[in-house]
């Protein structure tokens, strides 16, 4: 049975595949409730008792059980722990008399997905089911989404679920295959060592030496004994012989960053390794022969660099075969979230804060905010407020200065590539977020600004995945 749930669980749940069990005594109102799900597709069974019911749900799964708060043998409450007990991904409706209302919001504290007053709009029971089944299905893609994010070990802490992110997974997999150089362009911070760790990582050299030689953190007059290693004798402070970073990167990898800051003469002298295999040690007359594969990366515009006579053309022909770019972290916004919840679990474990969750305040400024440092700035924000949070949900009095003080009017819908329905739904989050940030939290005085009821309200926090309580909706 438990392999069964885990295998259903690891589907996306589609509307028309959706089991629902109906619990209900009354026969006219279990009959029309099983019609109405019935003609709109669902697959439906029922029972007239909570002793039925529990028992026909031990012995199969249902995506959603709506159940009647009064029943003979075992009542709503009963079933509802029941189901829980055996699927807590179930969803539970509950059906209850007006006078029973006080004790549907008991239920929902138990976990109950919703409750239906009687008597009721067929209507009304299937946007509350319509609308389980969609928050379901998007709990089942970003269990999926957060499986891929895992399954891709290879990509270290490469994390994105953006179409254009997709895309660089599938670009670092396909190059991973060849022995080509790749190019890989980006802006400070957007992670192009990462890329090169993982382009690695998945070649066929996995197993031998990876070597990384940053072009911008090495004197000019140290850098060619970098590379090509030196004998004893060979200049000042030579005492010994020393192997350089294609020696040691033979038969492997290696990796140049910044490659646009190297000096011009060694260009040359990199651009004949690259042709010939072939180098000589500085002070030195043996030729040594490498079998390496090279990755470059660079924040620069090296076809810039040309015109402006810091770069050759010949070596840029030479290395600029599989390009990979990456994009800057303003225009995948969509990412956010889940880069910083990636960044909290990691600085909340080395914290010793390990429940930390963020404020719908504290995401909208995340979101606001350019990011001119890229991932690695939200990295540092993310460190910072993890490290300053008190309580269990970071507010946005911890952000950095130049985060905090962005002014939140209406962050403008990112995601061009979503449908109409996707926007709707976030701007309507947006929203919501922003009457909550005016009223301080108060959900009673945000549903007046917003002239919709406190159940309405506390729906759609749950929706939007804010986080709610049932004492939300009393007085």
């Amino acid at each position: 049975m438990a392999q069964k749930l885990l295998n259903i669980k690891k589907q996306k749940l589609q509307p028309d595949k959706v089991k629902i069990l109906v619990i209900e005594d009354e026969l006219s109102v279990r009959l029309g409730v099983s019609c109405t799900l019935e003609g709109v597709g669902y697959k439906v069974k029922t029972a007239d008792g909570g002793i039925e019911g529990i028992r026909l749900f031990e012995k199969e799964f249902f995506d959603i059980v709506v159940t009647d708060l009064r029943l003979p043998g075992a009542d709503g409450i009963e079933v509802l722990k029941s189901v829980k007990n055996i699927s807590p991904d179930t969803g539970v409706l509950i059906i209850t008399a007006f006078a029973d209302v006080k004790t549907a919001v008991e239920a929902m504290k138990e976990g109950a997905y919703d409750y239906i007053s009687k008597p009721f709009d067929p209507a009304e029971l299937l946007i509350v089911i319509d609308r389980f089944v969609k928050h379901r299905g998007l709990e089942l893609e970003n269990i999926s989404l957060k499986e891929q994010v895992r399954e891709r070990k290879q990509f270290e802490h490469i994390i994105g679920t953006s179409p254009v992110m997709q895309t660089i997974f599938n670009t670092i997999e396909i190059v991973a295959k060849t022995d080509s150089s790749v190019m890989i362009y980006g802006e400070s911070g957007t992670g192009k060592e990462l890329v090169a760790n993982a382009i690695h990582n998945l070649s066929p050299r996995k197993d031998k030496p990876f070597i990384k030689i940053n072009c911008a953190a090495i004197p000019e007059t140290l850098l060619e004994s970098e590379l090509f290693g030196h004998e004893k004798g060979a200049f000042t402070g030579a005492v010994q012989r020393r192997k350089g970073k294609f020696e040691a990167a033979d038969s492997g990898t290696i990796f140049f960053d910044e490659i646009g800051d190297m000096p011009l003469n060694l260009q040359a002298k990199l651009l004949r390794v690259l042709e010939t295999h072939n180098f000589e040690r500085l002070g030195g007359n043996e030729m040594l022969t490498v079998d390496i594969r090279t990755i470059y990366a660079t924040r620069k515009n090296l076809k810039d660099e040309i015109k402006a006579g810091n770069s050759r053309e010949d070596l840029y022909y030479r290395i600029n075969v599989l390009p990979v770019t990456l994009p800057p972290l303003h225009e995948r916004k969509e990412d956010i979230p889940l880069l910083a919840e990636h960044f909290i679990k990691i600085f909340g474990k080395k914290t010793g804060k390990p429940n930390l969750t963020v404020s719908p305040a504290t995401m909208e400024k995340l979101l606001a905010y350019g990011y001119p440092g890229n991932v690695r700035e939200l990295k540092h924000a993310i460190e910072m407020v993890v490290t300053l949070c008190r309580g269990n949900v970071i507010e946005s009095c911890c952000l950095p200065p130049e985060i905090r003080g962005i002014e939140i009017k209406y962050v403008p819908l990112i995601c061009d590539n979503l449908p109409l329905s996707e926007r709707v739904r976030m701007f309507e989050r947006e929203v919501i977020a922003h009457v909550l940030e005016e009223t301080a939290g108060k959900k009673k005085e945000a549903a007046k600004i917003l002239r919709i009821s406190r159940e309405t309200l506390w729906r759609k926090l749950k929706e939007h995945g804010f986080p709610v309580s049932p004492s939300d909706l009393e007085d």
